[in-house]
């Protein structure tokens, strides 16, 4: 059998374009966008599902990887792995912002901790939240279901179909609203809570003047705070549920997927 370098370009096609949207995608895919996951580790995973999706996908037909039209094909799958993982991003940062808004109206803000995602300093609450969120992540196999998303996406829109088409790029751009929305519906909760203690207190310090209310008042509302919180968590899972269907709705119709 006689290998042409036809043959061959099309054959290195058919895996290396597949393996650019794959790794666009765990890049910022939520639990492997950490800067404590080695980038090898993501190549070779990314490498991997290539190698085993590449034989159920259509041939794109294009093997001219090294000219302009090569460069924008790769574009073009950098697009669509990048916006797929993206509306993840939206999704756990929602946690991030819910729990240091409790942070911030509980006085508990001033623990923090370093993120490894980001590499900055956030409250302990917000960090709790996405400990907790990636690890329910985790556990509901959401990460599968992500890379069933990619891999459906070939059949939808194959490699060198065209870019990603401008009205879907708009739906992940609205659908940031979830991380406001998201983020007042999780924390609405603790701080209503947290206001009815600060009104408290501010009846007690105008019917008693004498009494210090920072020595007696910033200690009884951490512990209130933190007693808010764990009452909350009995409703985090739905909080979960919800958001993580419009995030799954939205990505599947990224791809392009049923």
């Amino acid at each position: 059998m006689n290998f042409t370098t036809t043959m061959l370009m099309q054959w290195i096609a058919d895996i290396m374009l597949p393996f650019v949207r794959i790794s666009a995608l765990l890049v910022v895919m939520i639990g492997f966008s950490g800067k404590g996951v080695p980038k090898r580790v993501k190549a070779l995973l990314a490498l991997s599902i290539a190698l085993l999706i590449s034989p159920t996908i259509p041939s794109s037909g294009f093997n001219e990887l090294f000219s302009l039209a090569g460069f924008l094909v790769v574009i073009q799958q950098i697009l669509i792995g990048v916006a797929i993982g993206f509306i993840s991003q939206i999704f756990l940062n929602t946690f991030v912002m819910a729990g240091q808004t409790i942070a911030i109206q509980s006085g508990l803000g001033f623990a923090t901790l370093v993120d490894p995602v980001n590499g900055i300093n956030t409250a302990a609450i917000g960090q709790f939240y996405v400990i907790l969120a990636t690890l329910i992540f985790w556990a509901v196999d959401g990460h599968l279901m992500m890379i069933k998303m990619i891999a459906l996406s070939f059949e939808a829109m194959p490699v060198n179909s065209g870019w990603l088409g401008v009205d879907k790029i708009y739906k992940v751009v609205e659908w940031g609203k979830w991380l406001f929305l998201a983020t007042i519906t999780i924390a609405l909760t603790p701080i209503a809570a947290m206001l009815m203690v600060n009104l408290t207190f501010g009846i007690m310090t105008r019917a008693a003047p004498q009494l210090n209310i920072f020595s007696i008042g910033f200690p009884i509302t951490q512990i209130t705070g933190l007693l808010v919180v764990w009452v909350s968590l009995s409703v985090f899972m739905l909080h979960f549920n919800t958001i993580w269907e419009s995030a799954a709705n939205l990505m599947c119709d990224i791809a392009g997927c049923s």
